[in-house]
């Protein structure tokens, strides 16, 4: 697990990046539906580890004179008779600090006092939050420095916005330590859903048996809803219906993940339903495959995604595939699948990336995708999922199992 002395760690460099600028980070609301549970904010909780406070703000006050001010962390009100349906909370207090790693921690009705002391003071405000897209609302503290700044004369809006992310894009060692944990239960859900792939079975008593297996490995569920696609539907990147019958002689795409301590895997296999591939179905498969060890052999420090792209879709275009390779070869992995952490910057040591091409048929209802998760290490790179059957095979033997 990740300790208060790495949380700690994370805003100081947060705060030493502003440059003076002001800087807030918004945990979210809660919708309060029971159909799904409510998880913060990415940036917020990879500041804080904190995830079980929704409307919680952290506040960057760097020029402020006094230390223990220059972050606080802003929680909602108490209110008894809701705590008796969603759980019961801390006063503030020594221990709520402790348990925190915050010096200082307020309620959030004292925020906007707390701002417009900052607008007398500095005038200098920084934007955290992601960049919104257009036809969006603006990010939530862009709006409120820009209600802030209308209200002061004089007041600047810097942004920050990449700075987070920058540090997010490297993981530390107790990061990748979680992510390999997830990997490992995820490697579980895979040994038991390999073997119990066969002709009739449901999607979705596929999907039920790779969560189990994650469960009774430890993990907490799915890192983002599993995609299992048989046949015409292992064409479909995102495909989510997951209910229908798998078909003797047809492949499966199986893209999933275990969520554990905040952090999920993401693999994807690709295995034949009868439990041996056809002629056509390893043709196809051992292009793919070749296409994603070439990729994986050249990630190290300083290539980006892209030039990794270039490498796998050059194999598939060579063997006339090239139009059928639809998507990107990877994503950053972290506290989300596809972490923000920007995809144009070159790679630096303590990234974990995916690399997954795949090429799809839909003429002739055949898909295939083969992903691992692997981190960029100082002279290369680490395989994080290569315990995972691969190979033709090894597919079929795990199968057979």
């Amino acid at each position: 697990m990740i300790k208060q002395k790495e949380y700690a760690a994370r805003r100081a460099k947060v705060l030493k990046t502003l440059n003076g600028a002001a800087g807030l980070v918004f945990a979210g609301d809660a919708d309060g539906h029971l159909e799904s549970a409510w998880r913060p904010n990415s940036q917020f909780e990879y500041l804080t580890g904190i995830t079980n406070e929704s409307g919680a703000v952290v506040l960057f006050d760097p020029a402020h004179k006094v230390a223990s001010r220059r972050e606080i962390l802003f929680l909602r009100s108490r209110d008894p008779e809701k705590e008796q349906w969603d759980g019961l909370r801390k006063s503030i207090g020594s221990k709520l600090r402790e348990e925190t790693g915050f010096a200082t921690t307020m309620r959030t009705p004292s925020l906007p006092m707390v701002l417009s002391a900052i607008a007398q003071r500095s005038k200098k405000f920084a934007t955290l939050m992601p960049i919104a897209s257009v036809g969006q609302e603006v990010s939530r503290d862009l709006a409120m420095w820009k209600e802030v700044a209308s209200l002061t004369t004089g007041c600047e809006i810097v942004d920050c916005t990449q700075v987070i992310p920058r540090h997010r894009s490297v993981k530390s060692s107790a990061e990748i330590k979680i992510i390999q944990e997830a990997v490992n239960m995820t490697a579980a859900g895979f040994a038991a859903a390999f073997t119990f792939v066969s002709a009739g079975v449901n999607e979705y008593k596929v999907q039920a048996t790779l969560e189990h297996g994650y469960a009774m490995a430890g993990g907490r569920g799915s890192a983002f809803p599993p995609i299992v696609g048989g046949g015409l539907n292992s064409t479909v990147l995102h495909y989510k219906e997951n209910d229908q019958d798998l078909v003797g002689g047809d492949l499966v795409c199986i893209d999933s993940g275990a969520f554990y301590a905040g952090y999920g895997a993401d693999i994807s296999r690709t295995v034949p339903v009868s439990g041996k591939f056809s002629k056509r179905q390893k043709e196809i498969y051992e292009i793919v495959l070749a296409a994603e060890e070439a990729a994986i052999r050249c990630v190290k420090p300083g290539i980006t995604l892209a030039e990794l792209d270039a490498v796998a879709r050059r194999i598939i275009t060579k063997a006339g595939y090239g139009d059928y390779f639809i998507h990107s070869i990877g994503h950053h992995l972290g506290l989300e699948t596809h972490d923000s952490c920007g995809v144009d910057a070159p790679l630096k040591s303590g990234a974990v990336i995916t690399i997954e091409p795949g090429i799809y048929l839909p003429e002739e209802s055949l898909g295939v995708r083969i992903e691992d998760d692997i981190v960029v290490t100082a002279k290369g790179y680490k395989n994080l999922s290569k315990h995972i059957p691969k190979t033709v095979t090894q597919i079929e033997k795990a199968m057979r199992a």
